[in-house]
């Protein structure tokens, strides 16, 4: 049966991201951004004073101001700002879809006992829409509204490794931004960057990243 050696280690599970990684990256980053920034000037709060840090962080950070003031308000700006993220990352899910090879190389690393899971910052709705037979070609499937820390914290990926069973020091973090490579390396996993998101090889090597590939299904050329 073919195997995965990554620096002479054999890998026994790969976790990917999936926007990006798996499917199509679509999602207006920037637009989400600027619409949850109005919604925090509506509550007297100035975005440009937050610190500079991903959208999620950032509600998170709002939301802790607010509920110094007003548990009240503090819950209803959650509420607003998850519901910009997630009408979005319906939208943009809608119109996006799985790269070409994306269920071929879930299938053939089941195929070789390599064991998968995906971990996402979006949440379930956009991901059962761009891939609704997901469960059949990858059994832990972990988004957002699954666990209380989103990756980089190491409770996302802890989670997937624990149902998958297995060591982080023999699991492969695969993902199409930096803040992959934070997670893995966080984790205790080895880590590869691919390019089909919005970085470069270099910005991935800057990040500590094991090996860097042009696409997540390079992996099966890897296969011995």
């Amino acid at each position: 049966m073919p195997s995965l050696k990554i620096k002479n280690i054999t890998i026994n599970a790969i976790i990917f991201d999936f926007n990006g990684t798996l499917a199509r990256l679509n999602i207006d980053f920037q637009q989400m951004r600027r619409a949850v920034f109005d919604l925090i000037s509506s509550y007297n709060i100035n975005p440009a004073e937050l610190p500079s840090d991903h959208i999620l962080e950032i509600i998170h950070h709002v939301s802790g101001i607010l509920n110094t003031k007003s548990g009240t308000a503090a819950l209803s700006f959650t509420s607003n700002a998850y519901e910009i993220i997630e009408q979005q990352e319906i939208a943009a899910a809608r119109n996006g879809g799985l790269f070409g090879r994306t269920r071929d190389l879930l299938a053939r690393l089941a195929a070789c006992g390599i064991r998968t899971a995906i971990i996402t910052r979006n949440c379930t709705a956009a991901i059962n829409i761009e891939f609704p037979d997901i469960v059949s070609y990858c059994p832990v499937v972990i988004c957002r509204d699954q666990v209380k820390n989103v990756k980089p914290h190491p409770d996302h990926l802890n989670k997937a490794l624990n149902l998958l069973a297995v060591s982080p020091d023999s699991s492969l973090m695969v993902g199409d931004h930096p803040l992959d490579i934070k997670t893995g390396k966080i984790g205790g996993t080895l880590t590869a960057g691919v390019l089909t998101g919005n970085f470069s090889a270099n910005d991935f090597l800057q990040s500590g990243a094991d090996i860097v590939l042009p696409e997540a299904t390079d992996i099966l050329d890897m296969l011995q």
